[in-house]
């Protein structure tokens, strides 16, 4: 196995940042969007999007960038990194545009899938480049680095989405991708090579139509329960049962196929499958939480979406702060002492939310929200380098790829979930009080607390309003508890993942010493296959 060419120290420097500006544009997304929400739901200033709508507004493009992410990596073998790298660039902010102009909530849906498609073509090509680009002990040193756009994105993201709703309309939010992209692809054909491998892997479209399908109608199964509030109807228990037949019928490809982009064979190790699916399950929690924590600060405490973006810094203060704690108390006393009590807190930071009411204070909002943040910030980092650490390194790679698609299901199914079990409980509670609501707008004031509000505004009701906020209280308080019992499982079966024996918990532990953020491990070096130059030097475009 041939080492990539060895560029100037300047140069990986310079390719570094324009990667890091890379990550922090999905990560801006990412975060952008949940402060946006209670305006889209709003029937004046957005686009009156149902619960329904917005969870798939979410959904579609953690959705597309879950099932496309694994043939992503196949294209940037084929055709070069950088080439694929800049391509989802280019469907990112055309598809951004698409969103910040959309005219009701089909559009924006659509338009989030094709971010969701961007997405999936810019985060492999991102990290294949960054492993071309270093090696030896400089690798781990600049995934680290890397890894802190995640914080500022997590951090910055609100606030901006804050800024921008305050003195803009919501559009405004996914237009700011569009410059952050533009100085991305300056960067990208100044600075980065167009790395590839010599082996070209297969796109698999079998195994890519059978998770997407799969997917899609699981979600719009689970989605669907919360809409009409019942699980018996075949509009309901249909898709679901399809999306669960076609996921398997993924699985089984996926197993047969010579060179898979997703390997399931992997999962049936203990640590690997077990670990993975312990964090699914806990970005299944933190996507769900994140979903409620949008609508109780803007919508049941009237927030302004500055203010909420302010709110919201804790927990990426937390997350920050908590990668590299727990990446030294794990060199210290090893993996299971850490992670396990760390997921066990934040299980019980997810329930704690069932104590909040309209009345509660700002502090204690603030506090409940760093704790989440920093414990599972402390169980993240650490887990995710075992978990690619216990595999042997030819497979580190492909491991890499499971980890992450195992982790963007989980919060597509928390989003479809969460929701559902909110709206359900939401319907359920303010039942009582359309009684004296006139016929016509009945039905619209039991979508959402969102609707309600603005029926009340209009037939001018308050107690209508109040009756709203209360309803969607106790629908937060329910979905708490359901989200803390599903971090309880995971902590269950985190420990199952690490109960593999002690000699092996600290090994991968101490392997994950001194990479503090890292997210996957250090793929092996492919075959070079670099199209600028043939020389073990690669030219400069600059």
């Amino acid at each position: 196995m041939t080492a990539p060419p060895t560029l100037p120290k300047s140069r990986q420097r310079s390719i570094l940042a324009v990667l890091m500006v890379c990550s922090l544009l999905i990560w801006l997304d990412n975060t952008v969007l949940g402060i946006t929400l209670e305006t889209l739901a709003d029937p004046v200033e957005g686009l009156g999007a149902s619960p329904a709508e917005l969870q798939w507004a979410t959904g579609a493009y953690t959705l597309v960038f879950a099932t496309l992410m694994l043939t992503a990596g196949a294209l940037g073998d084929s055709f070069g990194h950088r080439n694929v790298l800049a391509v989802g660039l280019v469907v990112f902010a055309g598809a951004s545009i698409w969103a910040a102009y959309a005219g009701d909530a089909g559009q924006l849906i659509a338009a989030r899938a094709a971010m969701g498609v961007g997405a999936a073509l810019i985060m492999p090509a991102n990290f294949a480049i960054l492993l071309w680009t270093f090696t030896g002990p400089g690798r781990a040193t600049a995934i680290a680095i890397s890894s802190t756009s995640t914080g500022v994105g997590m951090a910055a993201g609100p606030v901006l989405a804050g800024v921008l709703l305050d003195h803009f309309w919501w559009g405004s939010v996914f237009l700011v991708n569009v410059p952050i992209v533009v100085l991305a692809l300056a960067g990208i054909v100044l600075l980065v090579p167009n790395f590839r491998s010599a082996t070209v892997r297969p796109l698999n479209p079998s195994g890519m139509l059978l998770s997407i399908s799969g997917l899609a109608a699981l979600t719009y199964g689970l989605i669907r329960a919360g809409q009409v509030g019942a699980w018996s109807r075949p509009d309901v228990w249909a898709p679901i049962a399809a999306g669960l037949v076609l996921l398997a019928g993924f699985v089984f490809v996926e197993a047969r196929a010579k060179e898979p982009g997703f390997d399931p064979r992997m999962l049936v190790q203990r640590m690997f499958g077990a670990g993975n699916a312990s964090m699914a399950l806990l970005f299944f929690c933190v996507a769900a939480v994140t979903f409620y924590n949008a609508f109780y600060l803007q919508g049941a405490l009237g927030y302004s979406p500055m203010k909420a973006g302010l709110a919201n810094v804790p927990t990426a203060l937390g997350a920050v702060v908590g990668a590299p704690l727990g990446a030294r108390l794990v060199a210290r006393w090893s993996l299971r002492p850490v992670a396990v009590p760390a997921l066990a807190v934040a299980a019980f930071s997810f329930g704690a939310v069932g104590f909040l009411e309209l009345d509660s204070p700002l502090v204690w909002i603030e506090i409940l929200l760093l704790a989440q943040g920093l414990s599972v910030g402390m169980v993240m980092a650490p887990v995710t380098g075992a978990l690619i650490s216990s595999l042997p390194l030819d497979r580190s790679g492909a491991g890499s790829a499971v980890t992450s698609t195992a982790r963007q299901v989980g919060s597509v199914i928390g989003i479809a979930v969460g929701g559902t079990i909110m709206s359900i409980a939401y319907r359920s509670a303010i039942e009582p009080s359309l009684n004296e609501v006139p016929e016509g707008y009945r039905d619209t004031a039991g979508i959402s607390a969102e609707q309600a509000r603005h029926v009340a505004g209009t037939l001018d009701r308050p107690a209508l309003a109040q009756a709203a906020d209360h309803a969607f209280i106790h629908a937060m308080h329910v979905g708490a508890v359901w989200i803390m019992v599903i971090a309880l499982f995971a902590t269950a079966v985190l420990v199952i993942a690490l109960s593999t024996g002690r000699k092996t918990g600290e090994e991968t532990a101490e392997k994950t010493e001194g990479k503090t953020g890292e997210t996957t491990g250090p793929a092996p070096a492919p075959e070079p296959h670099h199209e600028e130059a043939r020389s073990p030097e690669p030219r400069s475009t600059a």
